[in-house]
Order: C-alpha cells, then structure tokens, then sequence
C-alpha cells in the first residue's frame, strides 16, 4: 500500500498560533511516549512538545500491553502537557478530554461518529479507532499524553482483531496531515481550558457525558486483584473515576478492564 509520510514543513505551518514548541516527526522510534519522558529526565522542558512518528516499534498501552502497526498506518503522537498549578485530583481528565477531542477532530475531518470508552479508548460499535496512554514525569507537574489512531491499517495488519481504522470503516479521508492538525487543534483548545479551569469545567464534563460509550450502560470491571464487579456506569466524577452501580452499592473505578455488555433484557 502506498502511504504517504507526513509533511512535517505543512505540519508546522498549519498550526502556527498555538502553544506547541518544537513539533518533529521521526521516522521510527520505539515509543513517543517514551521519548518525552526521557527527554524531560534530560533535562528538557517538554511541555508543549509534539513529537509524531511514522513508526513505532514498542507502543504501549494501558497495562504495558504492545501496540505495533505497520508504517505510516497510523497517526501516533505524544504531546507534553504541563499541569502547573492544577491539582492532581484533576490529572485524570487529561485523557478523557484527549478522547474528546479525538472523537470531535475524527467527526469533523471524516464524519465518522466514534465515541469514547471509559477510559483511554475510541470505538466505533465494539471495534477500537484509537487507544491513549497518559503517563506523568514525576515527580514535575508535566504529563506525556500519547495517541494512537488508525488511519490506513488493514484487517490483515491490525494486532489485534477488535482494531479497525479509518479506513476499514470507508472514510473517504486519509489525509494523516489533515487529522493530525485538526487532532492538534481539538486537542489544545481542550487543554487550555482544562489548565484555565485547573480542573473539568461543565463544559467539558458535558462533552465527555455526550459522548461516552460507557455511561448509561451494563459493564463488567475487572479490578486489580482480578476482582470483578457487573452494574450500571452511572457517572464520571470529579477526579475522572468510573461509578459503576452494581444494584447493592457504588463502586468507584478508578483503574481496571472495562468490558461493555449488551443491555438487560427489558
């Protein structure tokens, strides 16, 4: 397949204006994530650094799961955000409001409706468009925030069989410049208030209500420990945890497996 590189000069041009210094694309690396987190432990104020790659060899998910997909299938890009002056109880919206905001920029780009699962993936029905992984450069107030969405990747190329892409789902755009910025600009507006507001203003709780995939419907949490709870998500709160309604009590998630269920009979 034929996939164009990225054009870092085009890159940089379209999103001038906004706070992100510098913006570089490598061709390979083993993780952008953790790249920036090493480039901070340098030394390096990292916070507003973009760092895109055509490759990665080591992607991590949630739980140190590996993520890898062929060359330039993908968008993969990490951005340093500073959490100066918001306190940590707020940290964890930081990739709720990515999700958001890749949701919104993937809409508006291709008009493809996803929706985001509680808490770091995209979907499309049951299939997942995009993972994100946030990871914090302790013990500074600086957090790595990495995305990965699949723009070109094959039935045939994907990991893992619940992955689709762009254009598994018949976009009829696969402009990776184009998403990139459009993410980039999504992605800054939501930060900027985040950092503002130094917490989720109404605004956003709002945005990630109306989009969630979670909320309102039957999961299934496996807790660490290999604890597992079934109920109700009912809400997100304040610090980004997951309220799940198992018919006895709450029980506030605050990391775990999520599985989504079909809805109760009636």
């Amino acid at each position: 397949m034929d996939r164009a590189p990225l054009n870092l000069a085009s890159l940089r041009q379209q999103l001038t204006g906004l706070p992100l210094r510098p913006l570089d694309v490598v061709e390979s690396t083993g993780s952008t994530n953790a790249d920036l987190l090493a480039r901070h432990a340098a030394g390096e104020d990292v916070a507003g650094t973009v760092l895109l790659a055509e490759h990665q060899s080591a992607g991590r998910g949630r739980n140190g799961r590996s993520w890898s997909a062929p060359p330039r299938s993908q968008i993969a890009l990490s951005i340093g955000v500073s959490a100066e002056g918001v306190p940590p109880s707020a940290w964890g919206w930081l990739p709720l409001l990515t999700g958001v905001a890749l949701v919104d920029a993937v809409r508006e780009t291709t008009g493809i409706e996803a929706g985001v699962k509680w808490p770091n993936d995209v979907l499309v029905g049951t299939g997942k468009l995009a993972g994100i992984l946030a990871e914090v450069a302790s013990p500074d107030p600086v957090i790595v925030v990495g995305l990965g969405l699949n723009v070109t990747l094959t039935a045939e190329e994907a990991p893992d069989p619940r992955a689709i892409s762009l254009k598994t789902l018949g976009a009829s755009v696969l402009d990776r410049d184009l998403l990139a910025v459009t993410i980039l600009r999504e992605l800054s507006t939501r930060i900027r208030r985040w950092q503002g507001a130094k917490s989720p203003d109404e605004a956003l709780v709002e945005d990630y209500r109306s989009h969630s995939l979670t909320l309102g419907g039957r999961v299934r949490a496996i807790l660490p420990g290999d604890h597992e709870i079934i109920g109700t998500a009912t809400e997100v709160d304040a610090i980004g945890r997951l309220l799940i309604d198992t018919g006895t009590e709450v029980v506030t998630v605050s990391a775990g497996d999520i599985t989504h269920l079909r809805p109760a009979a009636g």
